[in-house]
């Protein structure tokens, strides 16, 4: 079976493909249509960027000046995986024919290093430090891609959205915490077509496996962690092992971790079930259940964690009290178990939820209010998509698609369009 990562499978002409793609792709921006030879993986790139209004021929945007950079990364944690990258990948990188690039989650690329005649030709495409390489920004290509996608991938030359960038050939590899399973951001390899063989994607995803488990053995010490932002079914990861929790053993890891001086047996009932009658025994049976699980991290009189277990929502929660709301962001992953209709959780949902938005109508960061309104979570969000059309520059190439979404909103709620200049304040939500 084809790898369909792969940008080529074996014996393929790469110059018959390069051609073959760029009419496809033209094809594409001209009428939306594409088809294979176009990899499945490729065409669904192609038609995110095209959503996210992607220029195909812009310049990719530089969000981190280097006053910005240097602080960024030095606090980001793929900082301590540099050596790893540097020892596996360093070497070709300074072959003059490769760049190694690593980029957080949100596609800004914190490092670029290589020959210093291939970063002249890559800064012309503004493949620089600091510079925002996501789907969004740059269209199809190997971080972005593989940020999206969440897995490794190779993008071949005329494969990328942007024409800008199709001479070049990339193969990309994302990262993650082991311990909470949160994306770090990715590692690539950047240079010519040679990179369109099965070794480059080998390569990248090994230095990843490589660069987690280096960052995993530095944080094997640090204790429980409780992973429950946008996840039905809650991931506790303790000592390097990971365990998947059922949903109710979900709610009530989430809602003892809330309240580490522990809860009654009444008062765990009402944050589970409300005023619903349930019979004692069920609850006691769930949390029978729970401890054969979890053994002697659950204990009783009253329930409570007999270990602290750090959850990603307390996490969040310290960004935005903090006001580190990047950070808050990169670890918000979506609502606490969306499924629950337990009333405890519902109401630390709404809470968390209610304070990220507050806090990005707060900052108007074009960025941040765009990340927000294309999340499942906030696409139907009129107060962020109204807010974020007011922060965006008049001259914005993604503002008419911002009118235009603001304003199927709008309709859709039933509400008169907004005033032409799009000045006035946000509709409250």
């Amino acid at each position: 079976m084809v790898n369909p990562w792969l940008a080529m499978e074996a014996g393929a002409d790469p110059g018959e493909r390069l051609r073959t793609v760029r009419r496809a792709h033209e094809a594409f921006l001209a009428d939306g249509t594409v088809a294979p030879p176009v990899r499945q993986v490729v065409a669904d790139s192609w038609r995110r960027s095209a959503r996210a209004c992607a220029a195909p021929d812009g310049e990719v945007p530089v969000e981190l000046d280097e006053a910005a950079l240097h602080p960024y990364r030095a606090a980001h944690p793929l900082a301590r995986a540099m050596p790893v990258f540097r020892e596996l990948l360093g070497t070709i990188a300074q072959d003059g024919a490769h760049l190694l690039a690593v980029c957080d989650p949100h596609g800004r690329l914190l490092w670029v290093e290589g020959h210093a005649g291939v970063l002249r030709r890559a800064e012309r495409m503004n493949f620089v430090a600091g510079a925002r390489w996501d789907e969004r920004h740059a269209g199809t290509n190997a971080p972005g891609t593989a940020l999206a996608a969440d897995h490794a991938v190779q993008i071949f030359a005329t494969e990328h959205y942007n024409r800008r960038v199709q001479p070049w050939t990339c193969a990309a590899a994302p990262l993650h915490d082991l311990r909470t399973g949160r994306l770090l951001g990715a590692v690539d390899i950047t240079g010519g077509d040679h990179l369109a063989s099965p070794h480059s994607l080998a390569l990248v995803q090994a230095t990843a496996r490589a660069a987690e488990a280096h960052l995993a053995a530095q944080e094997r010490s640090s204790g429980t962690f409780l992973t429950a932002l946008g996840r039905d079914e809650a991931l506790l990861v303790r000592d390097g092992e990971r365990l998947r929790l059922g949903r109710r053993h979900s709610e009530i890891m989430v809602l003892l971790a809330h309240h580490p001086a522990g809860l009654t047996g009444d008062q765990l009932a009402v944050l589970l079930y409300g005023e619903r009658e349930v019979r004692p025994v069920t609850l006691r049976a769930e949390l029978c259940r729970l401890r054969q699980l979890v053994g002697p991290l659950l204990h009783s009189r009253p329930y409570r964690l007999g270990a602290p277990v750090e959850t990603d929502l307390h996490a969040t929660e310290r960004h935005l009290t903090s006001h580190h709301l990047t950070a808050a962001l990169d670890t918000y992953r979506g609502p606490l178990l969306p499924c629950s209709e337990a009333p405890g959780i519902r109401r630390l949902r709404t809470a968390l939820e209610d304070r990220m938005r507050r806090a990005l109508l707060a900052a108007a960061d074009p960025d941040q209010l765009r990340s927000w309104s294309l999340t499942p979570w906030g696409e139907h969000d009129l107060e962020v998509r109204e807010a974020l059309v007011a922060a965006l520059p008049k001259r914005s190439a993604v503002r008419p698609a911002c009118v235009a979404a603001a304003g199927r909103l709008r309709s859709e709620y039933g509400l008169a369009p907004a005033h032409p200049a799009d000045s006035g304040p946000p509709t409250p939500r």
